[in-house]
């Protein structure tokens, strides 16, 4: 039921947005010279008329993961932004200039919704811990505590605290190697204002190849005790003693496997 109803819902959107009347050249100048001086009505008329642009660039992603519904909607909120920003003057197409907004806006909404990799929430809760122990004890000592002493605080060991930590860092970068796969290219129409600067960007995009280097570098056996533990593709982390169960290993030999692979990506991080 819930399928049809969407179905009917975007089939019905199409069928009246279909008899919007395009706009041309000389009619998107002349409302772009409104839209400048705060005319509501010149926005709407803009907007109006290229809801099917949203629609048809939101189809080229369809299968990613969102509902085209869904996809559109993302894309209306781009097509706001380009109407916001454009500036006649220019010299350029409206159509050309919202294709770059509209796509930005639905490669995020991709990238926000499939995170590749989740933080186990016993590891976050853990680090909420740790936070509250170091600050207490900063407190305490009036000067910030070692790993020693935040690691007694919490009964755990050393190396265990120190585990922890890496695998949180680790986890985070990893989460950008792919999320950044859906952003939107430095070399496109307009740059995003929010967006890294190129020479911002070709120093991150250097580190992700390292990260995919490393990944494509170790054997299966490694990334596969990785995507168990750290829920890659959307999956659930899974504990040690679980993971040991699948691959056949005790719980002891997979987290010697996991350190060794996070030393490695580690690594990689700090150079």
């Amino acid at each position: 039921m819930g399928t049809i109803t969407v179905r009917a819902s975007l089939d019905t959107y199409l069928s009246e947005i279909n008899g919007i009347p395009l706009l041309t050249a000389e009619e998107e100048e002349a409302l772009g010279h409104r839209l400048r001086r705060g005319d509501f009505e010149a926005r709407e008329t803009m907007i109006q008329a290229n809801l099917r642009l949203v629609v048809s660039i939101a189809k080229r992603y369809a299968q990613r993961g969102l509902p085209l519904m869904d996809l559109v909607e993302e894309g209306n909120l781009g097509l706001l932004k380009a109407v916001e920003k454009f500036d006649p003057e220019e010299g350029c197409r409206f159509s050309t200039y919202a294709t770059w907004w509209i796509k930005q806006s639905i490669r995020r909404a991709l990238s926000n919704q499939s995170k590749t990799i989740r933080i186990p929430s016993y590891m976050l809760e853990l680090m909420s811990r740790v936070k509250t122990v170091s600050l207490e004890l900063c407190h305490s000592l009036e000067r910030q505590p070692d790993l020693d002493e935040v690691a007694e605080a919490l009964a755990l060991e050393p190396s265990e605290l120190k585990s922890m930590r890496r695998a949180m860092a680790t986890s985070q970068a990893l989460d950008q190697v792919i999320s950044l796969n859906a952003a939107a290219p430095t070399s496109e129409l307009v740059r995003d204002q929010e967006s890294p600067s190129p020479e911002t960007q070709a120093l991150h995009n250097h580190e992700i190849e390292q990260l995919h280097e490393i990944l494509e570098s170790m054997d299966e056996e490694e990334r596969t005790i990785l995507k168990l533990r750290y829920g890659f593709h959307g999956e659930e982390p899974m504990t040690l003693k679980a993971i040991g169960k699948i691959v056949g290993m005790t719980r002891e030999r997979v987290r010697l496997i996991e350190l060794r692979c996070l030393r490695q990506l580690q690594a990689i991080l700090e150079s």
